[in-house]
């Protein structure tokens, strides 16, 4: 037996490829097994291979398991929001209590300062550590790059363009569930 996650990659290629991003996550069998139930009620069919094969050959089903995936996208990205909400708020009732989240300060600058000891190394000794290395710290800056840029988008609030997308969300599932 295929294990889920393998599974509901094998679904979303067909129809859904945006669920793919939720299926690498701490959740992600929750989600795998979601998407294959919902393959396997749209079809009618009882393995998820006979699901993908209907998929794959009716446009009708991909337009309902894709109605599926759209509302589960919608449910996932709710409660990613409710949970950095939620992350917001603490911080709101620590200031309050005047108290700082100090976790949160030692993890920025220990990033911070990762990033900067990688660049630093790439700048100083690039021509004498191999192109593997330099290839491997190149990574791990991007990686401090995006942590970094997650700490400021927590702090700061969403872009303009993830307020857009969370509008469109909201508005997709105003409109399908009313």
């Amino acid at each position: 037996m295929m294990d889920p996650i393998t599974a509901a990659l094998g679904l979303v290629s067909v129809a859904a490829p945006y669920i793919g991003k939720w299926l690498g996550g701490s959740d992600g069998e929750d989600v795998a097994t979601k998407v294959v139930a919902a393959a396997q009620a749209v079809t009618g069919a009882n393995t998820t291979a006979q699901a993908a094969s209907a998929l794959a050959a009716d446009p009708t089903l991909q337009l309902q398991f894709q109605t599926h995936m759209a509302t589960l996208n919608a449910d996932l990205e709710r409660a990613y929001l409710q949970d950095r909400q939620s992350a917001r708020q603490r911080d709101v009732e620590l200031a309050k209590s005047g108290r700082s989240n100090v976790r949160a300060d030692l993890m920025v600058a220990g990033v911070t300062l990762g990033l900067i000891a990688c660049i630093g190394v790439l700048a100083f000794y690039r021509n004498q550590v191999p192109g593997e290395v330099v290839g491997i710290l190149s990574t791990v800056a991007g990686i401090f790059g995006a942590c970094l840029k997650d700490a400021f988008a927590f702090e700061f609030g969403s872009s303009r363009s993830s307020k857009e997308k969370d509008a469109l969300i909201a508005q997709s599932i105003g409109g399908g569930r009313g």
